[in-house]
């Protein structure tokens, strides 16, 4: 198969209206594992969207129920032509946040697929829909114009991601076999510049944290206990004020990683710019260390008494979502045991610290020299025109510890969004020149490792 034939074929999926059509059913489909879905619109995202699908294109394909009670559905579907061919096993996750369609634009709804010049909205169109419909259509494309794969392939598609990935360690553990491959090539998270490709092996963990000061049932005049009753939000307010100074810097020793060694930082030297606040963050740490290299700490929701309609009262209780981001060489069972000794050290017994419901992701890297990094590199580099940009790990979080840890995997994300596309809130978006040139990037990956079969199966 020429390869300049099957990235024109691939751009015109998209220049021909093939890829909107597609991507406009699967944001229809409401699948959202947060707090406003409902469980049989993950189940009929499996079976009613991509089962047909996959089918039609030659795979083996099984939907499972979550290991773990009250779970949300997986699936796995399979092509293997033969065993001596590596495997690739491609992820992605069909689920959604929340639609808070009250948040988003005049003209915008979250489950309906609206496009404004490049910019494509809808709820999904960045993360993570319009990511794995782009690699399942790719492997789609090179069936149909070379009769085969050329390799094998398995694909993983989870309901729960935006839960935590709930469950999906659990099934893991137990499908090894069915799992079985030689290397992960995935799409998730966003590009570091809109025109280049990126390429990370790997995640920040992510731990979200509740803290909660209870002092009293009920609210109580402030006028006659001002100065009298000890106000809760003022406590939680000063307890977090001794997680991070004033610019955000963290205070928490065990959550000052020791792992921006010399080699990652020099991965993170010749980076874009990213868009960031001068003085926020660690000040001794370019902005690009500061995001792939280092852990933050946010405040994500804070609660007392009701901001919407204020009463002259002391409230009897105080919250806040608080979470963090951690790089690898962050003891993840020591987050909160450290966070508890640092707020009684400083005199806050009283702040309550809870794990918040949900699973948390475990930080991972994989090395950029590995030959199979080095190979979808150079085949990026070849249908591009330009080197990818290559990250040790995403900024955000990702269950990428599953592929590691559990099937052992060397793990290669290639991202079609980017930064600004307004993920978990309003507007959420895909960019259509991102989409049109992953759909050549991956289409000509593909072909390049049919091409190469053998001797990449010879990689350990």
């Amino acid at each position: 198969m020429d390869r300049t034939h099957l990235i024109e074929a691939a751009a015109h999926y998209v220049d021909g209206g093939g890829l909107i059509a597609d991507l406009a059913s699967l944001v229809a489909r409401r699948s959202v594992s947060q707090s406003e879905g409902r469980l049989e619109d993950l189940y009929a995202y499996l079976q009613e969207d991509m089962q047909p699908l996959l089918f039609a294109m030659g795979f083996a394909v099984e939907i499972f129920e979550n290991p773990r009670e009250g779970g949300a559905p997986l699936l796995i579907a399979s092509r293997i032509e033969d065993e001596s061919l590596p495997t690739v096993l491609i992820y992605g996750h069909g689920d959604v946040c929340n639609g808070e369609a009250h948040r988003w634009r005049e003209g915008l709804e979250p489950f309906t697929l609206t496009r404004e010049g490049d910019k494509l909205y809808g709820r999904g169109t960045a993360d993570n829909k319009i990511q794995h419909l782009i690699n399942i259509k790719a492997l789609e494309l090179l069936i149909r114009e070379t009769g085969r794969l050329g390799f094998n392939a398995r694909i993983i598609l989870e309901m729960a991601e935006e839960t935590g990935s709930f469950g999906l360690r659990e099934f893991f553990t137990a499908n090894r076999e069915r799992l079985a491959a030689d290397v992960l090539i995935a799409s998730d998270g966003p590009r570091l510049a809109v025109d280049t490709p990126t390429m990370f092996m790997g995640s920040r963990g992510g731990l979200s944290i509740n803290l909660m000061v209870n002092l009293r049932d009920g609210d109580h005049h402030s006028g006659n206990f001002g100065g009298l009753l000890a106000d809760p939000a003022i406590i939680l307010a000063q307890a977090i004020a001794t997680i991070t100074d004033a610019r955000g810097q963290i205070l928490v020793p065990e959550w000052r990683p020791t792992s921006l060694t010399p080699d990652i930082r020099a991965t993170l030297r010749d980076l874009p710019p990213r868009r960031h606040d001068a003085e926020w963050g660690e000040s001794d740490l370019t902005p690009s260390e500061r995001v792939f290299g280092w852990n933050s700490f946010a405040v994500l929701a804070m609660s007392s008494g009701n901001i919407n309609a204020p009463q002259n009262a002391i409230s009897g209780s105080a919250r806040a979502a608080c979470q963090l981001r951690f790089v690898v060489g962050t003891d993840m069972d020591e987050i909160i045991p450290a966070l508890r000794r640092h707020l009684d050290a400083h005199g806050f017994s009283m702040v309550e610290v809870r794990p918040a419901r949900g699973e948390a992701f475990r930080a991972t890297r994989f090395s950029p020299d590995h030959p199979w990094v080095r190979f979808v590199e150079n085949s990026l580099t070849r249908s591009a025109g330009k080197r990818p940009h290559v990250l040790p790990n995403l900024a955000g979080s990702l269950p990428n510890d599953a592929f590691t840890d559990i099937l052992g995997l060397p793990t290669i994300w290639i991202p079609h969004s980017h930064a600004e596309c307004g993920q978990h809130g309003p507007n959420e978006h895909a960019l259509a020149p991102i989409a049109r040139e992953g759909m050549q990037l991956m289409t000509a990956l593909f072909l390049d490792i049919a091409e190469n079969a053998k001797s990449l199966k010879q990689i350990a």
